[in-house]
């Protein structure tokens, strides 16, 4: 078979994300039809900006979604004689088959990598984002209420966190000292809980009129929560294996949750101190008053009155959170901290690549564009749903 060109390699790549191109199509079509009934979400369908993107963010989640279907080699094999070999070159002894992209330094299919490594993209920053800001919402909501010594507390410990060296911090979390002392998966006991917590709360002050329909919910919450947080953290061999297997319906490598853990505790504090200073703000505002006049108790005034009326500002946040974690994850694989090195993660993928780059452009280039990419969709979205929360 000979090489193809490059417009071969653009027809045949496109040909690939035909599942992803349907996809988008349908969440467009849909979304458009019924934009007026879907709130902000439909809002953002007004703001050429955000459409483009929320397109940008979509194509990649649906590239996770569809990893399997889209990819053509499986993104760890090693075929021997296509060592950075050039994109569009036939695989030897297989006929009908392309590395479309390339080969990188170890024979793997750089588009196969490309791809899979969106799968860790899209598992790692959105739920290590929400567990951030239900960490920092949980905090920030009393700390701005209250004031005083527990505001004092909670936003030096804050403070200190966020002084200390980003990177610094990372690589002592997964070095293997620290692993091998269960450090970081102490760290995930205290973080995951806060989910839990901020949902029980959460209940008990909305239906505490309810004391039969509050009991019921918060023990389904307790019970099935608990389960999924000690399935999360217990892993066999490690410090927490409480788990048995039977029961362990959440399997996550050592590896993936240190740097779940790692990036949660980075970014918590920044959310708690935005949450902290809108709760100065709102505290003040007349509907806040209107509440305490009623004799509504504090934790309903925090999350029914106040967090709703927050919500733009972190909408916008979270959008641009997930870019920044996602930056974050691929500077850690670009150190090789925490992921494993044969991780078809971006940054891992970019690092590998970087040794050859003044010969070898495409095993570095093609991830680069994707994790810039997917980091300019976030923060094209959060732009477009900047631009019409102003609206309201």
């Amino acid at each position: 078979m000979d090489a193809l060109s490059w417009g071969q390699i653009l027809l045949k790549v496109a040909l690939q994300f035909i599942p992803v191109w349907i996809a988008l199509a349908l969440t467009f079509g849909l979304s458009i039809a019924f934009k007026r009934r879907l709130g902000l979400y439909g809002k953002l369908y007004d703001s050429p900006v955000g459409m483009i993107g929320f397109a940008l963010v979509m194509f990649w989640v649906f590239t996770a979604a569809f990893a399997p279907i889209i990819m053509t080699q499986d993104p760890l094999t090693q075929i021997s004689g296509m060592k950075n070999i050039l994109p569009g070159t036939p695989v030897r002894g297989v006929e009908g088959t392309w590395y479309l992209l390339g080969g990188d330094n170890l024979a793997r299919d750089v588009f196969s990598r490309m791809v899979a490594g969106s799968t860790v993209v899209i598992q790692i920053a959105p739920m290590a984002t929400l567990f951030a800001f239900m960490v920092g919402i949980t905090l920030g909501l009393p700390a701005g209420y209250y004031g005083g010594a527990l505001d004092t507390g909670l936003s030096f410990a804050a403070n200190l966190i966020l002084a200390f060296p980003v990177i610094l911090l990372f690589y002592l979390l997964v070095t293997p000292e620290i692993v091998t002392s269960g450090l970081p998966q102490y760290l995930g006991m205290v973080l995951f809980l806060f989910p839990l917590i901020f949902l029980v709360v959460m209940i008990n002050s909305r239906l505490y009129v309810k004391p039969p329909l509050r009991n019921a919910l918060i023990a389904g919450v307790v019970i099935i929560g608990g389960w999924l947080y000690l399935s999360l953290l217990s892993s066999p061999g490690t410090k927490i294996d409480v788990l048995p297997p039977a029961i362990d319906v959440i399997e996550v490598p050592g590896n993936i949750l240190i740097v779940f853990v790692s990036v949660v505790f980075v970014n918590a504090p920044t959310v708690f101190r935005i949450i902290r200073g809108l709760v100065l703000d709102i505290k003040s505002r007349d509907y806040v008053a209107a509440s305490q006049t009623r004799g509504e108790g504090p934790w309903y005034i925090m999350l029914w009155e106040i967090l709703p009326n927050a919500r733009g500002p972190l909408i916008v946040d979270f959008c641009l959170r997930i870019g920044y974690t996602t930056i974050l994850l691929g500077t850690l694989g670009f150190f090789g901290l925490g992921l494993s090195p044969e991780s078809p993660d971006w940054g891992s993928t970019i690092n590998a690549g970087r040794r050859l780059l003044s010969i070898y452009a495409h095993p570095a280039i093609v991830p680069a564009i994707a994790l810039m990419s997917l980091v300019l969709g976030l923060n094209l979205l959060a732009d477009g749903l900047r631009e019409e929360s102003l609206k309201d």
